[in-house]
């Protein structure tokens, strides 16, 4: 029989596709144990003057054992921005952050990546753009390369633009079209297996999920009118296809969660499941995402004491309250009115890109 050291482990998974996980998890509870031990749920919290403090804390392994009715978990500081930098978070993907705009000195302003585990970071080249723009950063895990999509707005003056990282060549945006002219939703991104995906809104069609495959550097389009409103719709990753959550509010004022699931980019296929939450004294949240297991997590959009984050089984329709404490020093942070975005499977990673 082969043994596979411990420590040889994060790095073989590092390298698996998320279905390969999946099924990983099924072999035995002590590979179910190491995979899920190994995501976290990833905070940043900005303060109202501007600064940002990011935090992660594990997941629940066992959320829904009757011996774990009220769970407390303390954050790990990673790093913050200061104040001074005013950095527009530009969302988060495959463990690194992406600030689409951070101010260096009074004239100058960097698209930079970082790593914030490591506290390396990579400055993206200067691009000149009109004051409207919209960015993300894709990965396509294939070739295990990271790449930021710049789309310009349709009233702007801007080209679309890709830059590709990590080849060791220089780096330089490249012009890029796209089918169809949209605006695209800010706030709307989420990278799924290689396929980045945004709501974007067309003159002659409406709403629509764009999807770009970051391999190719291929555009497709669905139609997104199943959402009740698109401009607060929540995309997430279900198990590895799009997700679109709407969250509303019953007459009895508990929380009402629409899932649609694109089943099939191809044909077009949506389907559609609506959750009503078991209680109704929860208020102000908002829907982080799924886990790898399934549960849909929300978050208080501000921090208070307690602050909580809670977890909902789809396929047992219960929910669990976890209170999540800051670290030492950091405590007040979870304490103090700080606005609160949130992710769900973020992996500590030690590698970078240059």
């Amino acid at each position: 029989m082969t043994y596979i050291p411990t420590d040889l482990i994060p790095e073989i998974l590092s390298r698996l596709s998320e279905k390969s996980t999946a099924r990983l998890r099924c072999v035995s509870k002590l590979w179910r144990s190491i995979i899920l031990s190994r995501l976290r749920l990833l905070f940043v919290l900005e303060r109202a003057n501007g600064e940002l403090f990011f935090f992660s804390s594990p997941l629940p392994q066992n959320p829904y054992d009757k011996s774990n009715s009220s769970l407390v978990v303390t954050a790990e500081f990673h790093m913050k921005f200061s104040l001074d930098m005013w950095p527009v978070f530009g969302g988060f993907t495959s463990g690194l952050i992406y600030s689409s705009d951070m101010q260096i000195s009074e004239k100058v302003w960097e698209r930079k990546l970082y790593n914030i585990n490591t506290g390396q970071y990579v400055a993206l080249p200067e691009l000149k753009r009109y004051r409207k723009h919209n960015s993300c950063l894709g990965f396509d895990p294939l070739d295990k390369q990271f790449k930021v999509l710049f789309m310009a707005y349709q009233s702007g003056p801007d080209d679309h633009r890709i830059l590709t990282l990590g080849t060791g060549k220089k780096k330089e945006w490249r012009k890029i079209e796209c089918p169809l002219t949209h605006d695209p939703l800010p706030d709307h991104w989420i990278c799924i297996n290689g396929v980045l995906y945004n709501i974007g809104e067309a003159e002659d069609y409406g709403y629509m999920i764009v999807c770009f495959d970051v391999r190719s550097e291929t555009f497709k389009f669905v139609d997104a009118e199943c959402f009740f409103d698109p401009e607060v719709t929540k995309l997430i990753n279900c198990k590895g296809k799009l997700g679109g959550v709407d969250l509303k509010y019953n007459r009895a004022g508990a929380i009402v969660l629409y899932l649609w699931i694109l089943e099939d980019v191809e044909r077009k296929k949506w389907s559609k499941y609506v959750y009503t939450l078991p209680v109704n004294d929860i208020c102000n949240v908002f829907v982080v995402g799924m886990t790898s297991t399934g549960e849909i997590v929300l978050s208080e959009r501000f921090t208070s004491k307690p602050f909580c984050v809670f977890y909902f089984s789809t396929e047992r329709n219960t929910l669990q309250r976890v209170e999540i404490r800051g670290p030492g020093q950091y405590h007040e942070a979870f304490e103090n009115d700080c606005r609160v975005y949130a992710f769900v499977d973020y992996v500590v990673n030690s590698t970078f890109i240059t």
